[in-house]
């Protein structure tokens, strides 16, 4: 029997241990604090960032809320996260993805103070997370591991395939997979959607990955039977519904359940796993900034 992993009961259990952690900070007078920033109209981004205040608000994290025109030049953007980088009520920054094609991705990250930088993309925190000493973990990789643990998948000793080389998840899924500390000690392969033989890579993976971005990519002829497998992909399709559209992962879901040991769902796999881990890391940051120990990896 395929036991599926419930990524909102996990969420949860993790917003629960943060929100015992703000306590912590409260006691020491610090209410965490998290920045939002959006330059973007595309609806489904605006909708990311009202339930990532949402789930603040939860947990008693101070949400701080930036909106700046999709039109403007750039450097209003970073005046923007200069300032934020500034005040001491903000220890956590996250600037939506995407920002328009007038602005440059890699300068917004790394206009982001590193010590606020809670999504863990600034290329000092990425060197540090492959060094083996990261200051905050990447959320949707972060997230995976707490999976993984909450539902007993050994991860020392497996082969682990990691579908997709993006720098959100795929690389540093595959950094923390490999690396000498719990949850990790698997041997690692990356593919992508140029891999050759990707059915025989797929064919050996006690752990499979999948985050290549492309709808049901993986389905389950190419699984081992037993795999423990985690779908990060989330995929608007067209069908014929009221809607108009189902939300599809990189999985083919059905086929891949009759093969799996393990296997996430889409939604309510992953997904409340990233946002739970961003509140995770708002609050490690602020205990950081502030030097209260608030016990967070």
């Amino acid at each position: 029997m395929t036991e599926v992993i419930d990524g909102e009961t996990v969420a949860a259990d993790v917003r629960s241990d943060v929100a015992d952690r703000v306590e912590t900070l409260a006691d020491a007078g610090v209410t965490p604090g998290l920045a939002t920033v959006l330059m973007s109209d595309d609806p489904a981004s605006e909708t990311y960032v009202s339930m990532k205040q949402r789930d603040c608000e939860e947990v008693g994290i101070e949400g701080i809320h930036v909106d700046v025109d999709a039109d403007a030049p750039a450097g209003e953007l970073f005046e923007t996260i200069d300032d934020l980088n500034a005040r001491e009520d903000v220890h956590g920054i996250l600037v939506q993805l995407p920002v328009p094609d007038h602005v440059g991705k890699r300068e917004v990250l790394r206009r982001i103070d590193p010590e606020k930088d809670v999504d863990g993309f600034h290329p000092e925190n990425v060197g540090r997370l492959v060094a083996g000493d990261a200051r905050y973990k990447p959320c949707t990789p972060h997230g995976v591991q707490k999976l993984l643990a909450a539902y007993d998948v050994e991860t020392e000793g497996a082969d682990a395939v990691v579908v997709g080389r993006s720098d959100i998840v795929g690389k540093p899924m595959a950094n923390l997979l490999i690396q000498k500390a719990p949850q990790g000690n698997a041997t690692v392969t990356v593919c992508h959607s140029r891999t050759e033989d990707l059915e025989g890579k797929l064919a050996g993976a006690d752990i499979v990955v999948a985050a290549a971005g492309i709808p049901e990519f993986v389905d389950g002829s190419m699984l081992k039977a037993g795999a423990t497998v985690i779908d990060v992909g989330i995929n608007r399709v067209e069908t014929d519904t009221e809607k108009g559209y189902e939300l599809v992962g990189d999985v083919d879901y059905e086929s891949a359940r009759e093969v799996a040991g393990a296997i996430t769902p889409v939604p309510g796999g992953v997904g409340p796993m990233t946002r739970a881990m961003l509140l995770y890391n708002t609050v490690k940051a602020a205990g950081r900034q502030h030097d209260v120990d608030v016990d967070l990896d």
